[in-house]
């Protein structure tokens, strides 16, 4: 088993610290609190696995749809598994009725905190930006928004020597699209700061939402301020609601102007002046990048992504169990070399024995389960990124082709209306020429100014019709690549539900056998506490006391007092 986490003298314990979730994850240390979870670092009871666990705040936890949408966040973020996106081990409830969330455990820092050191150089912001939209287009093409985009949720990392790598967290608010809606209708959720003007209105938001936030994020990359402050919640959603943008050149003057014409068209109030979609985005941010010189920024020296720390203490697990029953044993025989030790400990040193050896033959089962389950789990991410990749190349494809589509339709349109006034002058210039004609005074020229009006009307209502027929052409392509998409979400969704169902499963083996293992855990300290107060005080194996108290992290008997039973029971888990 692996060792509880001991709390650092002077700090105010977490009653939560050392808690052990679902029967396979105890909770080592609180990493912080969000909208609606407290996040731990913790680590399986049983193989060795550092992850962070999100539980649902206690004062959450009669808010159903609240609830509902925590489930959401694991079931979203799965289905989207793109490598920008934190990635989800597990989901369930505790026998509390507790909501928990089992993600990856990654060592960095916030966006938040690199802003706070003020504005980013443009190819490091670009960079950043870059990353979050690619995981932002995977999500929007499998229905997914995130609603919820901040400073405060973009990790900035090193992955495989690359810097500020990026990852996304907490999808709490994502919704998948067309589910019914879990929040009372108008209901706003959010952060202000962040928040689009249509969210801010409380009504139905889409991807577009994400996009805006993307501008908020950008703008504060590139000026190092907000958009928009305000003291007052409801002054600063009407801000987002109503207020004029400032240009991020009035902050700082030397603003690239291809990153402010993106920036500003991502903050744009209505929807359809946006960019059409995180891939059209994504186009243009590439573009900007090969029009930027060719420099590294240097954040080697810098904060900006903390050195991993140091790992804490490992536990050798249930091999440190026959090394004390060893340990006990050796003390026995000391204390009574004939033998005629009281009963109980007799009794307690072969318990000792016997729950070393059925809690090794678990742990390797256990293992053995795990391994599989892991398996599963590789072979589902393995799957899911690739259909996830499949429906990102149709939906780059759809999106390329819907903005030739509305590029035609504006054409066709444009041509329409010149047509309109070419026929508008031809009927004009005929009436001129008949009336020249009743009066005696027509002319060639008359009748061919009218003529050649109708020509050009003509020729526009041509030309505008083969882009109209271009347009339909292109808009059934784009029909056929949604209809592509689509099958290729729901097998997707068909797919995530299933293994969803395998993973469940296999997971209650490992969480039953390892609270058989917690229980055996409960039992060896019991035991042992029994046998330390009983030798203790037996000077005879004092070197071999010290070793055992060594071994649990407590000073020589020679240095300290009598330390107490329950002590000692918390230093045998």
């Amino acid at each position: 088993m692996q060792s509880a986490p001991k709390v650092p003298a002077g700090k105010p314990a977490d009653p939560l610290l050392g808690k052990v979730i679902a029967g396979r994850y105890r909770l080592e240390s609180r990493l912080g609190e969000g909208g609606m979870g407290v996040v731990y670092r913790a680590r399986h009871v049983l193989i060795d696995r550092v992850v962070a666990v999100k539980l649902i705040r206690p004062d959450l936890k009669g808010e159903t749809h609240l609830r509902a949408w925590m489930l959401r966040e694991a079931r979203a973020a799965n289905r989207v598994d793109h490598a920008h996106i934190v990635d989800i081990h597990d989901i369930g409830e505790t026998e509390e009725g507790d909501l928990y969330l089992v993600m990856e455990y990654i060592v960095g820092i916030p966006l938040s905190s690199e802003l706070a050191r003020g504005p980013m150089a443009l190819a490091r912001a670009v960079d950043v930006l870059e990353q979050m939209c690619a995981a932002l287009a995977r999500a929007h093409d499998l229905g997914v928004v995130h609603r919820d985009l901040k400073s405060d949720n973009i990790q900035l990392t090193l992955r495989g020597g690359r810097k500020d790598y990026v990852k996304i967290l907490d999808f709490g608010l994502a919704a998948l699209a067309r589910d019914p809606r879990l929040a009372p209708k108008g209901a706003v959720f959010g952060t202000p700061e962040y928040m689009s003007p249509e969210q801010a209105r409380g009504e139905d938001v889409g991807a577009q939402s994400d996009l805006y936030a993307l501008g908020v994020l950008f703008y504060e990359m590139l000026t190092g301020s907000l958009p928009f402050r305000a003291s007052e919640r409801e002054a600063l959603l009407e801000l987002q609601r109503t207020g004029a943008v400032p240009r991020p050149s009035t902050l700082k003057a030397d603003i690239n102007p291809g990153a402010e014409v993106i920036c500003l068209r991502l903050l744009e109030k209505d929807v359809r002046k946006r960019f059409q979609d995180a891939h059209h985005l994504l186009e243009e941010l590439k573009a900007l990048q090969r029009s930027l010189p060719s420099q590294a920024w240097d954040v080697a020296g810098s904060d900006a992504v903390a050195p991993p720390p140091p790992p804490p203490p490992q536990s050798e697990g249930v091999i440190e169990w026959a090394s004390r029953a060893s340990l006990f044993a050796r003390m026995i025989a000391r204390s009574y070399p004939s033998g005629n030790a009281p009963p109980e400990i007799t009794a307690a040193i072969t318990q000792a024995w016997d729950l070393a050896s059925r809690a090794s033959k678990l742990e390797g089962e256990v293992a053995s389960h795990q391994r599989k389950l892991e398996q599963l789990e590789r072979r589902g991410r393995a799957l899911r990124a690739e259909i996830g990749r499949k429906v990102e190349e149709l939906a780059h494809e759809e999106s390329r082709v819907l903005r030739e589509v509305t590029q035609l339709t504006e054409e066709v349109t444009a041509l329409t209306a010149e047509a309109a006034a070419l026929d508008q002058q031809a009927n004009l210039a005929r009436s001129q020429a008949d009336e020249a004609e009743r009066q005696g005074r027509a002319t060639r020229q008359t009748f061919e100014r009218a003529g050649a009006a109708a020509a050009v009307a003509q020729a526009k209502r041509e030309q505008s019709a083969k882009m109209d027929a271009r347009a339909k052409s292109k808009d059934a392509v784009s029909k056929d690549l949604r209809k592509q998409i689509e099958q290729l979400r729901a097998q997707l969704a068909r797919y995530a539900e299933a293994l969803e169902e395998d993973l469940a499963s296999r997971r209650e083996k490992v969480g039953v056998r390892t609270r058989d293992g917690l229980s055996m855990e409960r039992t060896f300290a019991e035991v042992s506490t029994l046998m330390l107060g009983h030798l203790r005080t037996k000077q005879e194996c004092r070197d071999l006391l010290d070793e055992l108290l060594r071994s649990l992290g407590l000073p020589p008997s020679s240095q300290a007092g009598p330390a107490s039973p329950s002590r000692h029971a918390d230093a045998l888990k």
